[in-house]
């Protein structure tokens, strides 16, 4: 089975000689206080072993209720927020038709994502789209009371309700919550959903191989338990006993954290040139964002989607201000061939491409973009995978969380904790009057006034 390749050179040309190197005691230190769970944040460490310790038993019961869902459903909502949706998006976006929301997809119900924001048109719009569907939920949220998700859900569950009635909807509801705790589970408890627990050592931007993701990408069609053998394979390739030179993850950690602290590179760019990845880039920032990003600390990351953004933001990245490196995700096979055609005009002058793979043309932009970057004082890393399979985003996808945990530990933050994230909630409950804020409400009001 082939496995992921980890391409440094284009990165260490940019350090001094041993640079690399020199990382290796404080990655070993890194894995060893994840393996000994020693590091700040150890009660979020569930993720560390997931992959290797999920049962076939376990996985069939989430096909079980995703083959239920799968019968009953022309649609399902995934109702989730954060890590509680871009996981499963992630996954679902990689492996899927493209054009499948257009042309319609008998074998499988179409996948919608909401509880994402508060963005009144959406919401408005979704709920009409699924007036005449027979839809089902799942709904995403330990604690059942995020504000997104909450009020989504209960948009959702009252139109569920009306059209197919409660004894119906009951059957196509889903709870992905705590196993005791919340409003989430008292309500799953209360109306009977069928549930799964989101583990208490897992956080939610680690939570893909939880219930959290692999419910929603079997009733997606896709094969978990490809899945998750791609992520237990990278578990092994890069295990505590696995030498530092030959550890990938380990490597990606040294490789950023000398980009960082040594050449000042502040943003990493994720860069891919398959669209299907888009996505997969917009879990991978909120993967790193919110691990590293406090105490003053941090590369700030970032995506691009190659060629479509060198239209837009190529111009930057190749002569701006020299503080980005870029992490490239090739996929060595497209799954489908398709040839550049001849022209008898050639008005455009593209007969040179004729009877050439389009993957070839992205393949000579991809390295050609790369040897440009580099040219311009952009330090390329490039990870090449196989072909997008469930078997090679499971690798990814857990390569991306361990390389996480060693950099966060390296770096010296909580990889696994969130503060920042609160403070805005606290204004927003604070404006909106809700009860229990009554002090915090009347200082923001009295600033505004002062402000006005």
């Amino acid at each position: 089975m082939k496995t992921i390749n980890l391409d440094i050179t284009k990165a260490t040309q940019f350090l001094s000689e041993g640079a690399v190197k020199a990382y290796e005691p404080k990655v070993n230190a890194a894995r060893k206080a994840l393996e000994e769970g020693t590091c700040p944040g150890n009660d979020f460490l569930g993720w560390l072993h997931l992959p290797s310790s999920i049962t076939p038993e376990f996985l069939k019961e989430i096909q079980d209720c995703a083959d239920t869902l799968r019968a009953n459903c022309e649609a399902i909502v995934v109702a989730g927020i954060g890590g509680s949706y871009l996981g499963a998006r992630a996954v679902i976006e990689a492996l899927g038709n493209s054009f499948s929301w257009l042309v319609g997809d008998k074998k499988n119900p179409t996948i919608l994502f909401a509880g994402n924001n508060i963005g009144e048109d959406y919401l408005s719009e979704l709920t009409d789209y699924l007036k005449d569907k027979k839809f089902g939920v799942i709904n995403i949220s330990k604690s059942g009371t995020t504000t997104e998700t909450a009020l989504t859900f209960r948009l959702l569950k009252k139109q569920c309700e009306d059209q197919r009635g409660k004894d119906e909807a009951r059957k196509v509801i889903v709870a992905v919550t705590d196993a005791t705790k919340g409003a989430a589970r008292a309500a799953a408890t209360k109306e009977g959903y069928k549930t799964f627990v989101i583990p208490d050592n897992v956080g939610g931007r680690f939570s893909v191989l939880t219930p959290v993701g692999l419910l929603p990408i079997a009733c997606a069609g896709f094969d978990i338990a490809k899945l998750v053998g791609g992520a237990a394979d990278m578990e092994k390739a890069c295990a505590i006993d696995v030498p530092f030179d030959e550890n990938p993850a380990a490597i990606y950690a040294a490789v950023r954290n000398a980009l960082y602290a040594e050449a000042g590179k502040k943003i990493e760019i994720m860069v891919n040139y398959q669209p299907k990845l888009h996505y997969f880039s917009e879990w991978w920032k909120q993967l790193y964002g919110e691990s590293e990003g406090k105490d003053g600390k941090g590369i700030f990351p970032a995506s691009c989607d190659f060629t479509t953004d060198l239209h837009s933001m190529g111009q930057w990245i190749q002569e701006g201000e020299r503080t980005i490196y870029e992490t490239v995700i090739s996929v060595e096979a497209p799954c489908h061939k398709l040839l550049f055609p001849s022209d008898d005009e050639n008005l455009d002058g593209l007969n040179f491409l004729a009877g050439k793979r389009v993957d070839e043309v992205n393949k000579m932009a991809e390295l050609g973009t790369r040897l440009a970057h580099v040219d311009g004082g952009v330090p390329n890393i490039r990870i090449s995978i196989p072909t997008l399979d469930e078997h090679s985003i499971g690798q990814l996808i857990y390569f991306f969380e361990l390389g996480c945990g060693i950099s966060g530990n390296v770096l010296g933050v909580n990889a696994f904790n969130q503060p920042g994230v609160e403070a805005y909630k606290k204004n927003m409950f604070a404006l909106l009057d809700k009860p229990g804020y009554e002090a915090d409400s009347k200082a923001i009001k009295e600033r505004l006034a002062k402000e006005a």
